[in-house]
């Protein structure tokens, strides 16, 4: 296995940016998701690591040996598609061992190496079938086994879960999940669903508009999400994200919004940066973090109901703040809940995040700023 570098790499088509000086380290063994919506860049980087597309500046190396220049079959990486890309007129056994085929092993040696993956990825009783004889998940297993055949420096996938359906994805996460902890892989994985991401990733790269806007462990993007979009992007539901107006004295912040009732928090250097930028300030705060909550007390959100949906183990109850700005509480307990009554929802003061006029999370108190 080896590590990957990014150094300053931009990639343009023409007069358009996808890939805008971006830089990252992916460490031997590890498992690292670029996450972010259409068009953000995330699968033309993965692209330029396989070397399926040239940047238009920067470095790439694995391993520590630059490979900006070098042609794919000489980067010794190995690539699982979208599609899966398998030969239809082979049977899963061929199709497996291609890539021992095309570096001129013998016909022994690279069918029992691809019953020994086979059956690995519990496909070996399937290897004399074509790919049309066999389910979509035995097809996604297929095409994994067919990259791990052969000892490849970096992996790399591109959304090889999303034409499985909901059970099957997540029958797949979870064997994906074990296989790179249990063989230490270096992977690099291009998806758009968060939850694949916070699943299988050691770190995540959350990209936007050709850029990376948050790298770090799951956990941490999650927990303090670098910007607004980082915040609204990671979560389902996502961050409830408030505009306030903000006042301050006696070393005490208050917040105002429509519906909105918060409690006086203190003063911090970091709030007062933030505050020379201006007064608007956008308050965020998790739909667990809600409950209903007693009218007229602090730290609550009051706005007309807008939808109680009852999803079995918990319920997601949305209030309208009007002009279609809405919020959301994933609550634990049945709630008869009547539909436009007034309802509160409470929260922690611990729980709120506050993000800047450049939507940019403020570090809270005590916290590193780094």
């Amino acid at each position: 296995m080896a590590s990957v570098q990014f150094k300053n790499i931009t990639k343009r088509f023409g007069e358009f940016n996808a890939v805008s000086d971006v830089s990252f380290d992916i460490g031997d063994g590890e498992f690292v998701c670029l996450l972010g919506p259409s068009g953000c860049g995330k699968t033309t980087s993965l692209r330029m690591i396989a070397g399926l597309e040239t940047p238009s500046s920067g470095q790439i190396l694995i391993g520590g040996e630059e490979v900006t220049g070098l042609h794919p079959k000489d980067r010794n990486i190995a690539m699982v598609f979208q599609d899966y890309a398998l030969y239809p007129h082979m049977n899963l056994a061929d199709n497996i061992a291609y890539p021992l085929k095309v570096r001129g092993e013998s016909v022994a040696n690279r069918h029992g190496r691809a019953k020994e993956v086979a059956d690995v990825l519990k496909i070996g009783q399937l290897l004399d079938r074509l790919p049309s004889q066999i389910s979509g998940g035995q097809q996604q297993r297929t095409s994994l086994a067919r990259a791990l055949v052969y000892p490849a420096k970096v992996y790399l996938f591109d959304e090889p879960l999303s034409n499985l359906d909901a059970k099957l994805r997540l029958e797949a996460r979870g064997f994906l999940n074990h296989l790179q902890r249990d063989m230490g892989i270096t992977a690099v994985y291009v998806t758009h669903d968060q939850a694949e991401a916070m699943a299988l990733a050691t770190r995540i790269a959350v990209m936007d508009a050709g850029r990376i806007v948050q790298y770090a462990p799951p956990i941490e993007i999650y927990r303090r999400p670098a910007t607004t979009f980082v915040a609204n992007f990671v979560g389902n539901p996502p961050m409830n994200l408030i505009e306030v107006e903000s006042m301050h004295g006696d070393g005490m912040l208050r917040l105002s919004a429509d519906g909105l009732t918060i409690a006086a928090l203190p003063m911090s250097d970091a709030i007062g940066k933030a505050l020379a930028q201006g007064p608007k300030l956008t308050l965020g705060v998790r739909p667990e973090h809600l409950g209903i909550a007693t009218p007229g007390s602090a730290n609550t959100i009051t706005a007309p109901l807008f939808a109680n949906e009852n999803m079995g183990p918990e319920s997601l109850v949305t209030v309208d703040r009007g002009q279609g700005v809405r919020a959301t509480a994933r609550i634990f307990t049945d709630e008869h809940l009547n539909l436009d009554e007034m309802v509160t929802l409470g929260f922690s003061l611990e729980h709120v995040h506050l993000f800047d006029g450049a939507q940019n999370r403020i570090p809270a108190a005590g916290e590193n700023p780094a």
